[in-house]
Formats: structure tokens, sequence, C-alpha cells
């Protein structure tokens, strides 16, 4: 693979590598002067800097498409010989224009979304810097650098969270007034804010320290310095530490990707803009600790052929993966708000993404489960940041995150209705026309065919997660789109406002996103396949890992469709035939009543409400690390700090010197007897002691 030297000058394709990322902030840069002179300028200053970025990440298409990479240091920090970098392989390439094309759409979407707002430059410099931090993630050569970028998605994210800062109701989250355990469920945008900075934060401690432990060993963060050299796994295996650092890293993706425990703030994360959830919080950010898995999830399975085992890692991976996909599923059935519905799905989606790149450690197959992965990523960030800015227009246009202030908007928004379906098919894995279906099969099949132990159990929730997500899928858009109109709609007609489609700046990239869902779903298997010998060959030249060609078997299956596992087919099939089914007897169809069916028993009046609660698990949150910390911080205050040191130890110390004072101040009588007889008595005492 073709690999360029430390120093200058740049070529081509690393000018390009470089370019990716440094052209976004060089836009953030000037944005505020740009600002200052034109707010509208801003607008166009943004899209054409995210077109640049892209078209840079697309001219290093057939570096990928040929398994070559380039990688580029120069010098970063002389004093301790540290080197930055680029590394753009076929992983980085792929992932640098998943990122570059999808944040040009959501910027085009922005202009018109955003149109208007009176904090449009800040808004402009931090998506640009977002878009900066996450390619510079994605392209560079080592650990150090990544977290550069890693803290810089962070940073942005928490200012875009909390963007509208004003903390208005209209920007809320939740219901006004519900409580969970006593915790109030209703979130302004600076609360959120401040709660996906902290809860991240917890992810970005464990990562560093993790980077740290690896430096500490190997003496470079370095990925392809790490995997020329391995004894500093040899010495870390020896001590036990190895697995512990990569569970660190882990941590980190974690955190970032919203995963079990750390999940918790995505649903808050809500009140942003929505072209920052459908940029940030569906299609790229949370994607970033999917990248991380697929970075270093390679060199941790190549060390276990080396006899460096690490399995406890894929393990953990694969089960934290799809503890969330299930945890997460079961919300969106009922959550009320639109957009939570979509950031309950993003989570567990990337479940589903985690799970594979777990269960790819776990069989022989390695390949397998890492493509399956990865395909699932670049699948749900085309379909899931359409939905988003679908939500967006309808929010926009009807004023209301609630779905049950919809209702029967087919009509009036034929596009954005027909663009919702379609990309909503792919969430849902619809057979042989979306991505979805290709991608979730793939990840069916590699945790079917893994042969580890784990392998059925997490078979069982993978179906099961997909079964659920038909469902809220087609409940979303039954209770959008069908039905009668909304009170909320009537009374808005009433009053002038008539429901009209999305502007042409809205509509066009979430329907060009959706027909990419179905378009490249029609080439699925095709497009599947041909990432699969691509990801063959990276995995081969870079990390030595080989793939088993499996004898060709009879298949019951048509032709079309050899090379499928039967059993992964079928389960893909059945999952979205019920989940679908159950969703149109509920919502489109309304054949049944769901708030007469849930209060109808009392198992399904408590599983409704326990999922409703978000089972529990914020509201535990709060009290184990907000309120409990806080009552023990009062009572160290009340009972030590205000009573212990300021009453006892200061006043007693206070009150002891004075009287002290006192007692030295009454001897001092300025009669001479008096001094004579104490120093009389004095020596004599002293003589005493001296005869004793």
């Amino acid at each position: 693979m073709a690999t360029e030297a430390l120093g200058l000058p740049f070529e081509v394709g690393t000018l390009s590598a470089w370019l990716v990322w440094i052209l976004p902030f060089a836009a953030a840069l000037i944005m505020p002067g740009i600002g200052k002179m034109s707010k509208n300028a801003t607008g166009y200053v943004a899209v054409g800097f995210a077109l640049m970025s892209a078209l840079s990440a697309a001219s290093m298409i057939p570096v990928a498409l040929e398994a070559q990479e380039l990688h580029h240091q120069i010098m970063w920090i002389e004093a301790i010989g540290l080197k930055g970098g680029v590394l753009a392989d076929p992983l980085s390439i792929i992932m640098a224009n998943v990122v570059g094309w999808i944040s040009f759409l959501i910027m085009i979407y922005s202009t018109g979304y955003m149109k208007g707002d009176k904090d449009i430059t800040r808004f402009w410099f931090w998506m640009m810097f977002f878009i900066g931090s996450m390619q510079l993630i994605v392209l560079s050569d080592n650990l150090l650098q990544v977290f550069f970028g890693w803290e810089g998605v962070g940073l942005a994210s928490y200012a875009l969270i909390s963007f509208w800062y004003r903390d208005k109701k209209k920007d809320h989250v939740g219901t006004e007034g519900r409580t969970v355990l006593g915790m109030l469920d209703y979130y302004s945008p600076t609360h959120a804010g401040m709660k996906a900075f902290i809860m991240t934060k917890v992810g970005d401690v464990m990562m560093i320290a993790g980077m740290l432990l690896i430096f500490l060993f190997a003496g470079t963060f370095g990925f392809k310095e790490l995997m020329g050299d391995t004894a500093w796994a040899t010495a870390m295996s020896a001590q036990g530490l190895l697995v512990p650092a990569f569970v660190l890293l882990f941590g980190g993706a974690v955190g970032k990707s919203a995963q079990f425990p750390l999940n918790e703030w995505l649903l808050e994360a809500m009140t942003g803009p929505t072209a920052v959830s459908a940029l940030i919080h569906a299609a790229t950010m949370v994607k970033a600790g999917v990248f991380l898995v697929a970075r270093i999830g390679p060199l941790v399975f190549a060390l276990g052929a080396a006899g460096i085992l690490a399995d406890q890692f894929f393990e953990i991976v694969a089960w934290v993966g799809a503890i969330t996909a299930l945890l997460l599923a079961t919300q969106g059935m009922v959550s009320p708000e639109i957009k939570k519905v979509l950031a309950y799905s993003t989570g567990s989606q990337i479940g589903y993404m985690m799970m594979a790149m777990g269960v790819a450690g776990l069989s022989h197959q390695y390949v397998d489960g890492y493509t399956a992965g990865f395909f699932h990523l670049i699948s749900h960030a085309m379909f899931k940041a359409s939905l988003f800015m679908a939500a967006g227009s309808l929010l926009h246009i009807v004023g209301s995150r609630f779905m049950s202030d919809m209702g029967g908007l087919r009509k009036q928004m034929k596009k954005t209705y027909a663009f919702m379906w379609a990309a909503g098919l792919g969430l849902m894995g619809a057979p042989f026309i979306t991505t979805g279906f290709w991608s979730k099969d793939a990840i069916f099949a590699a945790v079917y065919e893994s042969g580890n132990e784990w392998a059925m159990p997490l078979y069982a929730i993978a179906v099961l997660t997909a079964v659920i997500t038909a469902f809220y899928t087609t409940r979303m858009i039954g209770m959008v789109f069908f039905g009668k109109k909304s009170k909320h709609i009537e009374k808005m007609e009433e009053e002038g406002h008539h429901i009209h489609e999305a502007s042409l700046s809205m509509w066009i990239p979430y329907g060009i996103l959706a027909v990419l869902t179905i378009g490249i779903g029609l080439i699925g298997l095709s497009t599947e396949e041909g990432l699969h010998e691509l990801f063959v060959d990276y995995l081969e030249e870079s990390f030595g890992i080989t793939t088993e060609h499996a004898a060709t078997e009879t298949s019951i299956l048509p032709e079309f469709l050899q090379g499928l596992n039967p059993i992964a087919l079928g389960s893909s099939l059945a999952a979205f035939a019920i989940g679908i089914g159950l969703g149109y007897i509920f919502y489109i169809g309304r054949w049944v009543d769901p708030v007469r069916f849930v209060n109808s028993n009392i198992f399904f009046y408590a599983i409704h409400k326990i999922i409703l609660n978000r089972w529990y698990l914020n509201a535990i949150i709060y009290w184990c690390f907000v309120v409990a910390p806080l009552w023990l911080a009062r009572g160290v205050f009340r009972y030590f700090e205000k009573t212990a040191i300021d009453y006892g130890m200061n006043d007693g110390v206070q009150k002891a010197v004075g009287w002290s004072a006192k007692v030295v101040q009454g001897t001092q009588t300025g009669v001479s007897q008096s001094y004579l007889f104490v120093f009389g008595a004095g020596l004599l005492f002293v003589v005493l002691i001296l005869l004793i």
C-alpha cells in the first residue's frame, strides 16, 4: 500500500486528505468576520466550504477503490519527537465521504431551516467547527490527534444543543410538569447541553486513560506504529493491562455514540435545531464511536491472531451494542415527540453497528461482521439524516414537536410524506429495495454465523429489535400523516396558518438522501459484496487478517440471492412483516385504539409506563449522580464546614486565643514584687526538677 514519508511538499492526494478537515476549520475562522459584513453571506460561505471539503474527500475515492492508502506526517512537537499526520485508507476515505457529503446537504437544508435566526453567524461557526473536528477524527493517523478532534466535536455538540440558550418553552423537550421518581422530565436547551457535555466527558476521561496507558508501553500514539511493532501489546498482556486499555478506549466510544449506560444524554440533545440533530446526533458525531471501534478493532483482532488474546474486548462491545439496541428501541415505541423517536432510533441502530463490530472479533471471519457494521453505518447515515430533516420540516410547518399535534398531513405535504416513507422503509429494513434491508441482513448473518457462545442470544436480540424498529417507524408515519387533523392543526388553520410543503432548500436535501436509500437499496447486494471485497483486501494488507473462502454450497434461495444466509434472510423478512403489520393495525388502519389496548390490561399498562419512564434509568442517574451528591455536598457544608469549621474550629480558636490573651493580660500587673515572686517560683520549680 502506498505510504508517503514524513515531510513536505504535499502530493495531490495527500493535500486532499489535509484539506478535508482544514477547509471547515478555515470557514469557522472567517465566519465571524463574514457575519459582520453580511449575515446572509454566512450561509453561502458555509455551503461553499462544505462542498469543497466534500469534493476533497471524493478526490480520494480512487485510492480507496484500489485498497491503497495515503499516509503523510509532519513534525508536531519536535522536543518529544511527536508527529502528526493523515491516514487516508479505505476505511477513513469512505467515512470522510459519508461525513462530507451528508454535511454538505445538511448545510443546504440549514439555509432554509435557520433563515432569519438572529444568531445565525454563531450557528454557522459551530457547524463548520464541528465538520472540521469530525473529519480530523476520521483522517488522523494517531490517537492523540483523534482526541483533539474528539474534544472538538464534543464542544461543538454542547454549543449547538444549547444553541437556543434563552430557554424558551418552545425549545424544551419533554412534557411540562411531568415527573419520574420525583425528577422533572422536562429539559431546557442549556440543561440539555450541560448534560450532554458531562455525560460524554465520562467516556472521554476513560478514553484518554486508555490512550495514555497504551502510550506508556508503546511510546507512540500512531496507528501504523502500533501495528508495526507489537512488543508493547505482549508486555501489556503479561501484566493484564491490554484488555482494560482497549475497554477504556471503548468507553470514549460509548459516551460519544450514546451507548448504554451513557445513552441518556442523546434524548435531551433534541433541544438543538433539527439541522444539528440531523448532522451531529444522527449522521456523524454519534458514529464517531463506531468509527473508533472500526479503527482499533482490526488491531485487537490481529493481536489475537499473533497469540495476544483480547476476546473480552469484543464481547463487551457486542453486548453493549445489543443491550443498547433493544433498550432504546423499546422507548421509541411510546415516545410522543417525533425527534425523540428518531433519537431513540439512532442510539438503537448504532447498537446494531457495535454488535456487528463486536461479533466480528468473536468469529473466524472477521471481515463479515466488520463489513456489516460499517455498511449499516453508511446506510443509517443516509436514511436517518433524511428522516431528521423531514421531521424538522414538520416542526417548522406545524409548530409542535408532539406527533399528537399532527395527523392527516399526507395531502398537504406530499413530498415530505413520500420521502419519509422512503427513508422510513430504509430504517425498517424493507426487503430488497432499501439499503437498510441489506445492511441489517448482513448483521443478522454475521451474528448467526459467528459460531461463538453468545451468537444465539445476540441473534434473538437483533431480530426482536428489528421487529420493534419496524413498529415504531410505522407508528411515527401513521401518527403524522394518517388519521384526522389534530385540534392543533385545526386551530392553526382557523387562525389563517395553512399547512404547506417545506421550502425547496429544505426538502431537496432530505429528498436526495431518501432516493439514495431506495436507489442504492436496489443494488444493495452488489454494494455489500463490493464493500466486503474492499475490506478483505484492506484488512489483509494493513493488518494481516486473512479471510477464508467458504466452499460454494447449494442454497434453497433463488439465484439472485445466492450467498445470503437463508435463516438470516427469513428473520429479516419476518421482522419487517410483523413490525409493519402491528404498526398498520394500530396507527394507519386504526383498527385498534392503542390507548384502549394499553389500558385494557394491567400488564400492558405497567410495561407501557415503565418504558415511557425510560426504564427509570434517567431518573436513577439523576438521583445517584446529581441529587445524592448535592445532598452530600449540602450536608458537608452544613454540618462540617459551617458547624465544625466555622462555629467549632474558627470560633473555638478565636475564643481560646481571646481567653488566653486575657489570662496573660491579667499577669501584667505592673508591680515589681509580683514579677520577682513569679521569677522566684519559676526558679524554684526548675531546681526541684533538676534535683529529682
